[in-house]
C-alpha cells in the first residue's frame, strides 16, 4: 500500500466510520493524524559528539527526512550538562512521508519486536498518544552489524482528536495494534 492508498482508506472507511461512531454533525469534526514527531533522547551525548552525528543518520534513514539535533536549554551540574549542548535527535513528519512511516510502523517494524503482544492505550488526556520503542533494530533501514549501541526512541502521534477516545479509534483504525481491543 503506498501513502496515496493509506490517505484513500482514511477518507474512503476510517472518516466515515468515525462520523458514524461518534455521531459527528460535519465532516469537519472528524480527527485525523496531524504530524508524528520521532525523538530520541541522548544523554551520553555529552561525553562523545559522534553519538548525535550517528543518531541523525540512523533516524534519517527510518523516517525518510532529515533529523536535526536538539540542545539543552539550561546547565545542569549534576549530569555535565551546558546551555546548548546536543542532547537528543527529533524528526516531525507531516503529510506523505507520515503516511509512508505509519504503513512501515505498522506493517514492519512493530511485527519484528521480540515477544510482541500489541502496544499500551495510555494517551496523553487530548488524544494525543507516544509510543516508546526501546531498539532502533526493528527498523529494516537499519543494518545490525554496523550498530555500536542499542538506542530507544519516543513516537508521538498527534491528532485532531479532542478526547482519548476518539484518539484511540482513529489510531486504531489506522492499523496500531494495542493491547486490549477496549478503550480503559
Amino acid at each position: 500500500m503506498d501513502t496515496a492508498q493509506l490517505k484513500k482508506v482514511y477518507n474512503e472507511q476510517i472518516a466515515p466510520a468515525l462520523e458514524k461512531q461518534f455521531n459527528y454533525t460535519s465532516k469537519m469534526q472528524v480527527p485525523v493524524l496531524k504530524k508524528i514527531v520521532v525523538n530520541q533522547g541522548l544523554g551520553d551525548a555529552t561525553q562523545d559528539k559522534k553519538i548525535v552525528d550517528v543518531a541523525i543518520n540512523e533516524i534519517s534513514a527510518i523516517t525518510g527526512q532529515k533529523a536535526v539535533a536538539t540542545y539543552s536549554k539550561k546547565d545542569i551540574a549534576n549530569f555535565k550538562l551546558r546551555k546548548k549542548m546536543p542532547i537528543g535527535v527529533m524528526v516531525t513528519l507531516r503529510r506523505e512521508r507520515m503516511y509512508e512511516f505509519l504503513e512501515k510502523l505498522v506493517r514492519v517494524a512493530l511485527p519484528r519486536i521480540r515477544d510482541f503482544k500489541g502496544i499500551e492505550t495510555k494517551f496523553d488526556g487530548r488524544g494525543n498518544y507516544t509510543l516508546g520503542i526501546q531498539e532502533q533494530i526493528i527498523f529494516p533501514e537499519i543494518n545490525i552489524d554496523a550498530i555500536d549501541r542499542i538506542q530507544g526512541m519516543n513516537i508521538t502521534f498527534v491528532t485532531s482528536a479532542q478526547t482519548d477516545e476518539e484518539g484511540f479509534a482513529l489510531l486504531k483504525a489506522f492499523g496500531l495494534p494495542f493491547k486490549n481491543a477496549k478503550k480503559d
